[in-house]
């Protein structure tokens, strides 16, 4: 932090002195409390950053075009990405997004890529695969049978069949629930999920997040629901091991939760009913009763509960926008024009939830998802920040459209 120097006249030795044991005194009291009772060391009022997915300042001549996304803070251990398609929305310059940093992660694998992910169109991230093959990494992609595999037939996808050419093997679920993961381990060390499609739409077009955890121990946690998926297990008739998928990842409390068969939303809501001080949340779709409730109880002993709600649907009956909105809830409409596609709830500032589990009941029952589960107050405000910022472009729900 810099400090406005006192100019110091040389009328005499004796004033100088003085004025510099002034300052000194002056310069340790605010150190000490950040109170500067003068005023002379006071600089330019500063106020928190407005969130950015970009934090480390544009070079010269920089467009938000060509920005570089970083991850806002890293832990060592952990990365956390947002998307930001008001400013990063050009799909050619592929580099410069999350899609760059996927990549960056598919050219450091060295024994083993393991993909559980919903839908692909994204050749760059497909010639990347393909080089990894080449190299003697061990590829496999799992996938919806109706948005990948089916998907891969329309115009402007075909990258599924790219794999499939080169010895890349990929196999979907072949059922009417949804293959919904978007996961990925690399070398069983490292894990990349959140709620973003593997699209130029998630990616360039709608609201995601991407957090990446290097740990062995939550690797094999996720290895364990590629296997099941990998030899035909689907949905609610998969096996359980959800007591041995919690673990602690340098000091932070860490749990992994699959659907249909972990009961996921039961593992959501008593954190939600435990919250003291806040919850936030963004949803593409929320039309659980139980998660809802939870929150308007917990605002009514004075917890601050707030969200945002993607527009498309949020309107229809079984959504519980009304239920919060008629609650007094605090509840706003996306202001993306694409998609608001986050599957997040923030609790007390330090639980993160996030991963592709929309809170409605084909997640709960049917569908095959994952949720990840991290109690880190850094994390966490990043998170906070995410949420701000969109929640300063959504809009407030029309009254005319609810009856109370």
């Amino acid at each position: 932090m810099s400090r406005r120097r006192r100019r110091v006249t040389r009328k005499n030795a004796s004033a100088t002195i003085i004025s510099l044991v002034i300052v000194f005194v002056l310069g340790i009291i605010y150190l000490i409390t950040g109170m500067d009772p003068s005023g002379i060391l006071k600089t330019a009022d500063t106020a928190l950053p407005e969130v950015a997915t970009l934090v480390n300042p544009p070079p010269a001549g920089a467009t938000p075009s060509n920005l570089t996304v970083q991850p806002p803070v890293s832990g060592g251990w952990w990365e956390v990405y947002f998307t930001d398609p008001l400013n990063v929305k050009d799909s050619a310059q592929w580099q410069n997004s999350i899609e760059g940093r996927l990549i960056e992660k598919i050219n450091a694998a060295k024994t083993s890529i393991h993909v559980a992910s919903f839908e692909f169109d994204l050749t760059p991230v497909a010639e990347a695969l393909i080089a990894a093959k080449q190299r003697g990494v061990d590829v496999r992609w799992v996938t919806d049978n109706e948005y990948g595999l089916e998907a891969d037939l329309e115009p402007g996808h075909g990258q599924f069949a790219m794999l499939g050419q080169r010895g890349i093997e990929v196999r979907s679920d072949s059922r009417s629930a949804l293959m919904h993961n978007k996961f990925w381990i690399f070398d069983g060390q490292t894990v990349w999920t959140g709620s973003t499609n593997v699209t130029v739409s998630g990616i360039f077009q709608q609201n995601n997040n991407v957090v990446v955890i290097h740990s062995s121990e939550v690797a094999a946690i996720y290895e364990r629901e590629f296997t099941e998926m990998w030899e035909g297990q689907y949905g609610p008739k998969s096996s359980s091991t959800a007591d041995q998928q919690s673990t602690v990842v340098n000091g932070t409390p860490v749990q992994v939760y699959f659907s249909a068969e972990d009961d996921v939303m039961n593992r959501i809501i008593p954190i939600v009913r435990g919250a003291q001080s806040s919850i936030r949340f963004l949803a593409f779709s929320f039309t659980d009763q139980a998660l809802a409730q939870a929150m308007i109880d917990r605002a009514g002993t004075g917890v601050n509960a707030a969200g945002v709600f993607e527009k498309v649907g949020s309107e229809t009956e079984s959504a519980q926008l009304r239920a919060l909105y008629c609650a007094k809830l605090p509840v706003r409409q996306d202001g993306n024009p694409r998609f608001l596609h986050d599957k997040l709830i923030i609790v007390d500032n330090r639980y993160v939830i996030t991963g592709s589990f929309n809170f409605s009941e084909n997640a709960t029952e049917s569908n095959d998802e994952n949720v990840l589960i991290i109690d880190n107050p850094q994390i966490a405000s990043l998170y906070m920040q995410e949420f701000e910022r969109i929640w300063n472009i959504a809009t407030e729900p029309n009254p005319a459209t609810f009856s109370c």
